[in-house]
């Protein structure tokens, strides 16, 4: 599990400045924490930490001496900059089921003979204990055809008794759809009569 050192934030200075000084803002908060513990980070280092890790993942956060297992709840990013404003941890206990997300990987894209996976999903919702959280699901699509479709009830997390799934069994995760035809590729007379059935 990753560690990640992070300073209370002294609340007097504006998020804006300590932004500009290359910091990232954040808080920690969780059941057995009096309050919420607002917080700084290296800008560097969260980078770093959320090559690996993203929101659903697991991180041991250390704070003035402490160390708290927690789970990375919200991650905002700048939409112009392209980078980390500000990051929410929950300290976790270690008996509570806590709810979360796992990001869905489609791998062996390559070895698909026919077709192109459509995603519909991005990740799950679920709720666990601290030591049954999945972070990714990884779905093969290297098998499938035009045609297929994979459900989250067919992903090893449904079937995992540890976890409480949020998001629909039915709902869906990849289908495998034929190659169209892009619309530029059609001549105009053609466009025409499409447009006029």
């Amino acid at each position: 599990m990753n560690t990640l050192k992070a300073e209370k934030r002294d609340m007097s200075i504006k998020a804006k400045k300590l932004r500009r000084e290359g910091f990232v803002t954040g808080n920690l908060f969780g059941r057995e924490l009096e309050d919420s513990i607002p917080l700084k980070f290296d800008k560097a280092e969260i980078e770093k930490l959320l090559k690996v890790e993203n929101k659903g993942g697991q991180v041991m956060l250390e704070v003035a001496g402490k160390t708290y297992d927690a789970l990375i709840k919200e991650v905002d990013y700048n939409p112009l900059k392209g980078y980390v404003d500000e990051i929410d941890f929950q300290a976790l206990v270690s008996n509570e089921k806590v709810h979360s997300v796992a990001e869905i990987h489609l791998v062996n894209l390559e070895k698909l003979s026919s077709g192109v996976p459509q995603q519909m999903l991005q990740e799950i919702s679920f709720k666990a204990l601290p030591a049954a959280l999945v972070e990714k699901v990884e779905v093969d699509v290297g098998p499938l055809k035009v045609g297929d479709t994979i459900r989250v009830a067919d992903l090893p997390i449904a079937k995992d008794k540890d976890v409480d799934l949020m998001t629909d069994l039915d709902a869906t995760v990849v289908t495998i759809t034929e190659v169209h035809v892009k619309a530029s590729d059609l001549t105009s007379d053609e466009e025409a009569e499409e447009a006029a059935e």
